[in-house]
């Protein structure tokens, strides 16, 4: 590997990107692209998005930028397309239609910028029956299958969070059709809109299931299969003290020393014989319920069984392994997953801590000159209401929902539910190694 001899700025260093505030992949998406160096500016609308979590520890709002526009107000739109002029991607979370009411659709931003990306993130896409609905990342896995895989047999679905819908679904896909986009872009000088949606993404992650099943070697019913929990040597296993250990021993090399090490080497042969599966896995879950979760974790350690303990949130970064890798950094008092993957040449890092709304308006109307930023507004619409946002239940946002203090859900961006506020301090910042 050679040495990094650039500031960690990125590899997108000199990208400007625009991110209409919104919550969920959007965001989220945003973020890999100003980790990865690009100058983003969140334009954030008046009041705030809603969330319920204090913009300080919203660490996907990480080295970005912010400015505030109305896009209500009689200007807001030009604002928006002045920036729109000098970027050369923008983002957008909106259901099917309203930025175009807003008057920064893609004709009208590509009028301005006609080699601006203009990606679109939502949950059902920009056509179908269901694309000007309301939805969640539950829903959109539902509808694929996806969902339908994950658990036991005889219970429900288990519900992976929001990760699997809204961040790999959605945001990596968006920001993978941003990237191509953008390498046309400055090949032939020509933009294009960049339709993520949520449900396209979660279906195209399950590829090789669909060839499994096409092939015979997977059933259509979850817990019953080698990668979903039905094979008793790939899953996970409760342990004496009530914590768990991960078992994914699936090469013979790799099961051997598992069963050797759990000690019950003479129950190896019934992994080639499905008719003592439940036979095997009586016996696992009686081994590992015979002792600690550190005491399995000592057993396994430095060998390939592919056995590892089961962590939580807060464990995970201060295992060994991650924090050699400075997997998990800390900034600002807050620990958080450091910039992923990682650059030989053009090293990523934590520049900045969360943009706070607003903050930023000076510097990025100098920067882009952008001076119509910093003028006086106009008076804004003061019509009840908004259709900033796509896919949930009212036009305001697309597709996930704030519970407010009266019960009701106020939807707010396409695919990804809101966070409540955490009440307790962050964990202690561990350091990344140079």
């Amino acid at each position: 590997m050679t040495t990094a001899t650039t500031a960690p700025r990125g590899p997108l260093t000199g990208v400007r990107v625009i991110e209409l505030a919104g919550i969920g992949p959007g965001p989220f998406a945003a973020m890999l692209l100003a980790d990865l160096g690009a100058d983003v500016v969140r334009v954030d609308r008046p009041g705030g998005p809603g969330l319920a979590i204090d913009p300080a520890f919203d660490v996907t709002h990480r080295n970005k930028r912010s400015v505030i526009v109305d896009l209500k107000a009689p200007d807001g739109p030009a604002r928006v397309l002045d920036l729109a002029e000098r970027a050369d991607v923008l983002i957008e979370g909106y259901r099917p239609g309203v930025a175009e009411r807003l008057g920064v659709g893609p004709d009208a931003c590509h009028a301005r910028n006609p080699r601006l990306v203009y990606g679109r993130m939502t949950g059902w896409g920009q056509d179908g029956p269901l694309a000007h609905r309301a939805g969640h990342d539950i829903t959109y896995l539902a509808l694929t299958g996806t969902l339908g895989m994950i658990g036991v047999p005889g219970a429900p679905p288990a519900v992976p969070a929001n990760l699997l819908g809204d961040y790999a679904g959605g945001s990596l896909y968006l920001v993978v059709g941003v990237l191509a986009a953008l390498h046309h872009a400055r090949a032939t000088g020509t933009g294009q809109v960049v339709d993520a949606a949520i449900v396209d993404g979660a279906a195209h992650l399950s590829a090789m299931i669909h060839g499994m099943l096409a092939a015979g070697a997977w059933q259509d019913r979850r817990g019953t299969n080698l990668l979903d929990g039905g094979c008793p040597f790939y899953g996970t296993y409760e342990t004496a003290d009530g914590q768990y250990m991960a078992v994914g021993a699936l090469e013979r090399q790799f099961y051997d020393e598992f069963m050797a090490l759990l000690g019950i080497p003479d129950r190896a042969p019934a992994r080639d014989d499905l008719a003592r599966w439940a036979e095997l896995r009586e016996a696992i879950t009686a081994r590992f319920k015979s002792r600690t979760r550190e005491e399995w974790t000592a057993v396994f350690e430095g060998s390939d069984a592919c056995v590892a303990p089961v962590l939580s949130l807060r464990e995970a970064p201060h295992h060994p392994h991650l924090a050699a890798r400075s997997t998990f950094t800390g900034h600002g008092g807050i620990t958080q997953p450091a910039p992923a993957p990682r650059f030989s040449a053009t090293p990523t890092a934590v520049r900045t801590g969360p943009a706070r709304p607003g903050t930023d308006t000076a510097s990025v109307a100098r920067d882009w000159d952008v001076p119509r930023l910093v003028s006086q507004p106009a008076e804004a619409d003061t019509e009840t209401g908004s259709d900033t946002d796509t896919g949930a239940a009212t036009d305001t946002v697309t597709g996930t929902g704030t519970v407010t203090g009266t019960g009701t859900v106020t939807e707010t961006d396409a695919g990804a539910a809101t966070q409540p506020r955490n009440p307790s301090p962050p964990t202690e910042p561990v350091p990344r190694n140079p």
